[in-house]
C-alpha cells in the first residue's frame, strides 16, 4: 500500500478536528434535569451562639477570639468600618476550625480583595492558628502553606533530576556556550521564582518572572522575524531509540505523581463542576460570588466524559474527573508536538523533531507542575500545539484554535497569525480559516447564552476577568508601574496585529516563533500570573527554538533523490 500524501494529510486534518468538536458538543445531549450548586470553599455556621458537632466553641466566641489579635486591632485602628465574618473551611483546613475574615465592604486593597485579616482560629481548643495579612489573607494561595503547589514535585529529588534531564539531553559540552542551552536555563529559572513562591514571598517570586519573560519574548521575535540555522546538532549524544523509551518512562512517572500525590486547584475543580452542571441540563453562566463559570464554555464542555466517568458527588474530594481530563490534555500535548515536528520537517527528521519536543516537554518541570495541580491549561496548552500542527490546513488550524480560544480566551490573540499561516498572503486560506474559527466559537456558545443574555454571560466570563485584581502579578504589587502595564497591553495588540503581515513570507517555524511571542506578550501585563501560563508558551518554545539545528536525517533524503533521479528511467 503506498504511503499517504501530503495533500491527503491534510484533507484529514478538518475532519479529524471535527470530531473532535462533535464528541464535545453532542455528549451532554444525554443530559437529564437536576440542581447542582457550586459548592463554596467554606460555609455559614449552623449556628452563632452553638458550637457545631464535633466542635468545642461557638463561632461567636471564635469572633471574640480573633478580635483580640494585634493584627486585627491595627485593622481596626486604620479602618474604621472593618466587618467581620465568620466560617468554616470545607476545603484546606482540618475539618474542625472557624475561619474569621475581617474586611472593609466596598474598598478593595491593592491586591483585589476587600480582605483586611484572616484568623483560623482551632474549633476544639481555640487556639490561634494563624493570622494572615496582606496579599496572604487575600489569597490562600500566596501563604506558602504545606502541602505547596505541586506538592511532592517540589522535593528536591524530583525537581532536581527532571531539570538535568531536561538540560543535559541537549547539553553539548563542546559547545558550552550553545544559545540552546541559555534557552532551556531561562526556561528551567522560573524556579527560583517558584522556590520564593513556596515560601509566601510573592514580593520576591513575581518581580522574578517577567526578566524571565521579557528574554523568551526578544528570543521569540528574534526567531520569528529573523530566523536563523544552527549548524550543530540538536541532542549532541542520545540515540533516538533510548530517547523514546525515555519518553514512555517520562509519561509514566507523570501519570503514576499525579495518582499517587496530586492536588486538584480550583480551576480544575470548577471545570468539573461546570461539566456536571450541563450533564444535568442547568444554566451554566449565572451571576454568583463563586465565579466558577468564568471560562469558555468548551472548557466545560471538555469535562463532560470525564464527569460522566467519574461523576461529581458534591464535594471537593479528590476529584478523580479533573485528574482524568488533566492526564488527557497533557498526552494530547504530547501527541500534538510529535505532530507538530513533522509539520516542522519533513520525513524521518520531523519524526524525531517530534520526539525531542515530546521529550523535553515530559521532563520539564512547569508543564509537570500543572498536571500536578490538574489544571484546565493543559487543555489549552494541547489545542494551541495541535492548531500548529494543523498549519497546513486552514480549516483545521481556524477549528482547532476555536476550541482553544472558546476555552480560555487569550489564545485568541492568534488569530491573526495563524490566519496568515505560512508562505505569502492569500485571501483564500485567511477566509477558510476565519469561518472555521468564528463557526466553533460561535456553535460552542449559542448554547450556553444565560437567560440574563450577551450582558450575563459577559459580566461571568471576560468582564470579571478583566476587571480580576490580583497579588499575582508585578503591577499588583507596585501600582506605581501602572504606565508600564498600559504600554506592555497596547504593544500586546499591536504585536498581534503586525504578525499578520510582517514579515511577508514566513514558514512554519517562523510562525510557531510569533505564535509564542504574542502569548508572552499578552501574559506580561495580565493582571493575573502563574506558572500554569508557562503551559502555554513552552510548548512553542521548545519548537521554536529546537526547530533551528539541522535535520540529521537531511543528506539521507538529499542521497535518496539524488539516487532515483539518477536510476530513474529515461523516456
Amino acid at each position: 500500500m503506498p504511503p499517504p500524501s501530503r495533500t491527503s494529510a491534510r484533507r484529514r486534518w478538518p475532519l479529524v478536528a471535527a470530531l473532535v468538536l462533535a464528541l464535545i458538543t453532542v455528549l451532554p445531549a444525554a443530559a437529564h434535569a437536576q440542581t447542582d450548586a457550586l459548592v463554596p470553599e467554606s460555609v455559614a455556621p449552623p449556628s452563632q451562639t452553638e458550637p457545631p458537632p464535633g466542635f468545642g466553641i461557638s463561632a461567636r466566641q471564635a469572633r471574640g477570639i480573633a478580635a483580640q489579635e494585634p493584627e486585627v486591632q491595627r485593622a481596626r485602628a486604620e479602618h474604621a468600618d472593618l466587618k467581620e465574618t465568620v466560617s468554616i473551611p470545607t476545603f484546606g483546613g482540618d475539618g474542625g476550625t472557624f475561619e474569621v475574615v475581617f474586611y472593609t465592604p466596598g474598598e478593595q486593597s491593592q491586591y483585589g480583595s476587600d480582605i483586611r485579616v484572616d484568623v483560623i482560629v482551632s474549633g476544639l481548643t481555640g487556639d490561634v492558628f494563624d493570622v494572615w495579612t496582606g496579599p496572604q489573607a487575600a489569597t490562600p494561595l500566596a501563604r506558602g502553606e504545606e502541602p505547596s503547589v505541586g506538592r511532592s514535585l517540589n522535593a528536591p529529588y524530583v525537581w532536581l533530576p527532571l531539570a538535568a534531564i531536561f538540560l543535559f539531553t541537549f547539553f553539548d559540552p563542546r559547545r558550552p556556550l550553545r544559545l540552546l542551552h541559555l534557552d532551556l536555563v531561562v526556561l528551567l529559572a522560573f524556579g527560583l521564582s517558584q522556590l520564593y513562591f513556596n515560601q509566601g514571598r510573592i514580593d520576591v517570586s513575581m518581580p522574578l518572572v517577567y526578566p524571565l519573560l521579557a528574554y523568551l519574548l526578544v528570543r521569540m521575535l528574534i526567531a520569528g522575524f529573523r530566523p536563523s540555522e544552527r549548524s550543530q546538532p540538536l541532542v549532541p549524544r542520545l540515540p533516538v531509540r533510548w530517547m523514546a523509551i525515555g519518553l514512555v518512562l517520562l509519561v509514566a512517572f507523570r501519570v503514576g505523581l499525579n495518582l499517587a500525590d496530586s492536588n486538584v486547584i480550583d480551576v480544575g475543580y470548577a471545570s468539573v463542576v461546570g461539566a456536571d452542571r450541563i450533564v444535568h441540563g442547568d444554566e451554566l453562566y449565572v451571576a454568583n460570588e463563586v465565579h466558577g463559570d468564568t471560562y469558555g464554555p468548551v472548557n466545560y464542555l471538555a469535562y463532560v466524559p470525564f464527569e460522566l466517568l467519574f461523576p461529581w458527588h458534591g464535594q471537593w474530594d479528590s476529584v478523580p474527573a479533573a485528574h482524568a481530563a488533566a492526564i488527557t490534555f497533557d498526552l494530547l500535548t504530547i501527541v500534538g508536538l510529535m505532530l507538530l515536528g513533522t509539520t516542522l520537517r519533513p520525513g524521518r527528521g520531523g519524526r524525531q523533531l517530534g520526539l525531542a519536543l515530546a521529550f523535553a516537554w515530559a521532563a520539564y518541570p512547569f508543564s509537570l507542575l500543572a498536571l500536578q495541580e490538574n489544571t484546565n491549561d493543559l487543555m489549552v496548552a494541547a489545542f494551541v500545539v495541535l492548531a500548529l500542527a494543523a498549519l497546513r490546513s486552514p480549516p483545521g488550524r481556524g477549528i482547532l484554535l476555536g476550541l482553544a480560544g472558546a476555552a480560555k480566551f487569550a489564545p485568541l490573540a492568534l488569530a491573526p497569525v495563524l490566519a496568515r499561516g505560512t508562505g505569502h498572503a492569500r485571501a483564500r486560506p485567511a477566509l477558510a480559516f476565519g469561518l472555521a474559527c468564528t463557526a466553533v466559537c460561535l456553535a460552542v456558545t449559542v448554547p450556553f447564552i444565560p437567560d440574563g443574555g450577551l450582558r450575563e454571560l459577559y459580566d461571568t466570563t471576560i468582564g470579571f476577568q478583566l476587571g480580576r485584581v490580583s497579588p499575582f502579578s508585578l503591577w499588583a504589587l507596585h501600582p506605581s508601574l501602572g504606565w508600564l502595564q498600559t504600554a506592555l497591553k497596547l504593544g500586546a495588540v499591536a504585536l498581534a496585529l503586525v504578525v499578520a503581515f510582517v514579515p511577508r513570507r514566513r514558514d512554519a517555524r517562523q510562525v510557531v516563533a510569533l505564535a509564542a511571542a504574542v502569548l508572552i506578550a499578552v501574559q506580561l501585563p495580565a493582571a493575573h500570573w502563574f506558572y500554569f501560563y508557562l503551559t502555554w508558551t513552552a510548548p512553542l518554545i521548545l519548537a521554536a527554538i529546537m526547530s533551528a539545528y539541522p535535520d540529521p536525517t537531511a543528506d539521507d533524503r538529499i542521497a535518496v533523490d539524488r539516487w532515483s533521479r539518477t536510476t530513474a528511467p529515461r523516456d
